[in-house]
């Protein structure tokens, strides 16, 4: 599942991050490719304004960044892109826009309002155990056995 993230709409609801920042779509950026590489999903960010337009150096492998040109938005950028998909179910739209939502879901794309995925992106990164060791490690006699014959029961 990919995603289609109107990053304006996101960045207003995330706490800490702040729409007049000058680097609020870089900041965006960098949490958006921390998520990604947790959770192996690919998106693409629309941002409004962005002189010329188009695709972002900012982009990287997984977080394609897209600047609608200033005589665009974000959100016709994304509409455009929702109608030329030719494999819509397996994307998601984020936006706050109910016009945006609606266009995605009549095109078979799973949709989620930008605060909900606000609340996702800012989950904290779960913490693995590490394999190398482990707890509660149950051996069996005849294991200790063979370990007390290789090292030695003192």
């Amino acid at each position: 599942m990919s995603y289609l993230i109107d990053g304006h709409n996101l960045i207003g609801q995330l706490p800490d991050l702040q729409l007049d920042d000058p680097d609020d779509e870089a900041k965006l950026v960098q949490k958006l490719i921390g998520w990604s590489a947790r959770t192996r999903r690919q998106c693409v960010v629309v941002f409004d304004a962005g002189l010329p337009g188009g695709t972002s150096r900012m982009s990287t492998k997984s977080v394609r960044v897209v600047f609608a040109s200033h005589t665009s938005s974000a959100d016709k950028v994304i509409i455009d892109r929702i109608y030329k998909e030719k494999h819509p179910k397996n994307w998601t739209v984020v936006s706050s826009d109910n016009g945006v939502l609606d266009i995605a879901k009549r095109q078979g794309m799973q949709t989620i309002k930008a605060m909900e995925f606000a609340r996702l992106l800012e989950r904290p990164v779960p913490i693995r155990p590490d394999l190398g060791e482990a707890v509660d490690v149950k051996l069996s006699a005849d294991e200790v056995d063979e370990w007390l014959k290789l090292f030695g029961d003192e």
